[in-house]
């Protein structure tokens, strides 16, 4: 059996801009995943609203900082066969990171909390794979706008920093931008169908590999 684990926010967290709610089970992409996959792998769907890689949200009612919580996910979820992060989007709220380098750095320091993990009973440390979320798309939602002005260019940017930093620190790599739009409902969510097409989209990479 192998384990992946599946590190993301909302995106993966299964948020509905059009209902307001959670997407049904079968609809995210986590769950299209494990379904192409099938039963020799186990998709562990970590998904926090509003989580980053690696910054504080002081006015959160959690702790959305990836960082901080990634050491004891992994131990508790060890062995891992591959880890996929899913961030970067909250990073460009204005009081958060607010660029696509701040993001792409948290990212990095995420790839050295998994490399750099003790595993233990001889366990080896999981392969990695970064996706890049889909770009921020304009919104009449005064709320999201303001919250992530200017992330309109910097997420732009995201899929770029990631596949160079993916080549730097031999990582995967996959542009979910390519498979999948953001809604103008709100302008970083998903709707079903494109949630849906991330976890498609994942599925030939995943199992490169995984070796299957």
């Amino acid at each position: 059996m192998k384990t992946v684990l599946a590190y993301g926010d909302s995106l993966t967290w299964g948020y509905d801009p059009v209902n307001l709610g959670r997407h049904a089970h079968e609809d995210r992409w986590t769950s299209v995943l494990q379904k192409a996959l099938g039963h020799g792998v186990r998709v562990i769907a970590e998904g926090l609203n509003g989580r980053t890689t690696a910054y504080d949200d002081h006015l959160a009612d959690c702790e959305r900082n990836g960082v901080k919580l990634l050491p004891s996910i992994l131990e508790t979820h060890k062995p891992i066969d591959l880890v996929i992060f899913l961030l970067g989007t909250n990073d460009m709220k204005r009081g958060i990171g607010g660029s696509a380098i701040a993001a792409t750095k948290g990212i990095d320091r995420l790839i050295k909390l998994v490399r750099h993990h003790d595993w233990g009973f001889g366990y080896e440390g999981p392969d990695i794979l970064l996706v890049s979320p889909p770009p921020i798309c304009e919104t009449a939602n005064v709320h999201f706008a303001a919250m992530f002005k200017g992330g309109l260019e910097e997420s732009a940017m995201l899929a770029s920093y990631y596949s160079d930093l993916a080549d730097e620190t031999g990582c995967g790599f996959f542009d979910a931008g390519s498979v999948a739009k953001t809604t103008p409902l709100d302008g970083i969510h998903l709707d079903a169908e494109n949630t849906r097409a991330i976890g498609r989209g994942l599925e030939p990479i995943v199992r490169m590999m995984l070796g299957l």
